[in-house]
């Protein structure tokens, strides 16, 4: 019997799913045993159900190949063969809320993806390097639920990963007001560039929900547990636009920062290069060595130069500088698949396993 925990992927042929499953091929601590999707993929070996619509560079995992995919909605019996799962399932918010509980109260814990329950008061939003100790409402959450082991924790939108790191490094100069606008790859959408062609040459400027979502999610994270649940931080404000644009990976973000103390740039930089957190002080296997990295050259963070840094998990800064109108402004990048979606809940799944709230069943 593997010591590795054994691991379920709910909505496992989507494009975030088939992620997570390239992410944990060879992982040293979970092995994907399970793959769970719509009814009208359940039967079938999971290369049959995927078919033409693999999305990752890499090739399918040959130990996922013949893994027969079960029914998402068959609960007590995906979560019988499981000592957790992570969710990337493709339903409607309530439809998400409903199944990701049902699975907590098998006793399995959700690490999940969707958006769900980002805002249900006793469910941690974690980015482990910002707020780990979020996890801690999980104890509230099981008394809701009544479980003994069995919760949901999420990690936040895709699109806040390439500027709230920052923000989060400068704390202490307390940032208060912040403008940004992201430019956003379509695989954040679960496309390439086959299935939508019109994002070829093109930017739209509008991506539904998600600025709503880059104003207030970070508020989440910076917030901290009352009473059992997390309340949001008042500062700092922050207005946003979203645009999509036509790369493939990779979120940018222009941003600008007014602080009510006075930091100089070379301060910040010092910050942002030093900044480390939980999954660096313990090693975690998905951990990147350096979370942020300082890129001097005017011309960078660029997607094609740098959206892979630290195999999609570090996050990079360029052209800090002071501003007419805000203190300062700056450009980040971060890895929209990885680092934001599938790879930042595999680091949520690792930090939670090292605070004792995965263990094997």
């Amino acid at each position: 019997m593997s010591e590795k925990l054994r691991v379920g992927i709910l909505g496992a042929t989507g494009m975030v799913g088939q992620r997570f499953i390239s992410l944990l091929e060879n992982h040293p601590w979970f092995e994907v045993v399970t793959v769970a999707a719509s009814p009208r993929s359940a039967g079938k070996t999971y290369e049959e159900a995927v078919g033409g619509r693999w999305k990752m560079d890499t090739p399918m995992p040959e130990a996922v190949k013949k893994l027969i995919v079960m029914n998402v909605n068959d609960v007590e019996h995906v979560a019988s063969t499981v000592d957790f799962v992570f969710s990337a399932v493709d339903m409607s918010k309530e439809e998400i809320k409903a199944i990701e509980e049902a699975y907590a109260k098998t006793e399995t814990p959700v690490v999940s993806n969707n958006s769900a329950h980002r805002w249900t008061p006793d469910v941690p939003m974690v980015v482990p390097e910002i707020n780990p100790e979020h996890f801690d409402v999980i104890e509230f959450q099981k008394k809701r639920l009544g479980t003994t082991r069995g919760f949901v924790a999420v990690k936040p939108n895709c699109s806040i990963q390439s500027y709230a790191p920052a923000l989060a490094a400068w704390k202490e100069f307390e940032p208060y007001e912040v403008v940004v606008t992201t430019y956003q790859a379509i695989s954040g959408a679960g496309k390439t560039f086959k299935d939508w062609p019109e994002m070829v040459e093109n930017i739209i400027p509008y991506i539904g929900g998600e600025e709503e979502k880059s104003e207030q999610e970070p508020l989440r994270i910076f917030g901290k547990i009352e009473n059992g649940v997390i309340v949001k931080a008042e500062e700092p404000v922050i207005t946003c636009q979203c645009v999509r644009v036509p790369v493939l990976n990779g979120h940018t973000a222009a941003a600008f920062v007014k602080f009510r103390k006075h930091p100089t740039k070379e301060q910040l930089i010092e910050k942002l290069v030093n900044f480390k957190g939980l999954p660096q002080k313990l090693n975690l296997p998905s951990a990147p060595k350096q979370f942020i990295q300082y890129l001097e050259e005017d011309n960078r963070p660029q997607v094609h130069a740098d959206v892979n840094y630290e195999n999609g998990m570090g996050v990079s800064i360029g052209r800090l500088r002071e501003d007419k109108v805000y203190d300062y402004k700056f450009i980040g990048l971060s890895h929209n698949t990885v680092r934001g979606a599938a790879g930042g809940a595999v680091l949520c799944a690792e930090t939670l396993k090292a605070k004792g709230y995965i263990t094997k069943k």
